[in-house]
């Protein structure tokens, strides 16, 4: 497995080792001791989401907070998404500044993200299955996003507008100047 560090600090990307035969192929989805040496920190992923959506969905850009705030791990099984992180640590120097990677079934990426950050993704092929990893229980009361549609945020979400998908809940969220100071 490589791990790549990118721009935004704390993000990582992991792309496994593919290892193809007449078969099929096979590969190591997840290695706790080989991402944590990376992290230098321990993790305990606790719980797995997954979501299936068609094209055009933008869900998203979701975030936890403190005592129940998350570190994901994202991962597709079928299909394809654009897949964004945006760092909502205050104190970092990259604060309002997003990560987005292509995440699919045929290169099978995964995308590390942090406490600190919100998430969230388009779906780019007719359907795709996203997994995530987490390591706190999901908890509706420390359950807060940001507006994925906020101008301010510039993330082009690589779907015409006339195509977009996005759950009422997810449009009424605030744009990112409007979220308050929470801790994670």
């Amino acid at each position: 497995m490589e791990f790549e560090k990118v721009e935004i600090e704390g993000l990582i990307l992991c792309k496994p080792k593919l290892i193809n035969d007449s078969r099929g192929f096979f590969l190591e989805s997840y290695r706790k001791d080989l991402l944590e040496s990376i992290i230098e920190q321990k993790i305990n992923f606790c719980q797995l989401n997954i979501s299936e959506s068609k094209y055009g969905t933008i869900r998203g850009m979701h975030f936890q907070v403190s005592p129940s705030s998350q570190t994901k791990l994202v991962s597709v099984s079928k299909g394809e998404i654009l897949d964004v992180a945006l760092d909502i640590r205050t104190s970092s120097s990259t604060y309002g500044k997003f990560y987005s990677v292509k995440l699919n079934d045929k290169n099978n990426f995964q995308l590390y993200i942090p406490k600190g950050f919100a998430h969230g993704f388009s779906v780019l092929s007719k359907e795709a299955r996203v997994n995530y990893q987490v390591d706190n229980f999901y908890d509706k009361k420390n359950e807060f996003g940001i507006n994925p549609l906020d101008n301010n945020l510039g993330i082009d979400w690589k779907i015409s507008k006339e195509k977009y998908h996005i759950s009422s809940k997810d449009l009424t969220h605030p744009d990112l100047k409007n979220i308050k100071i929470f801790k994670f």
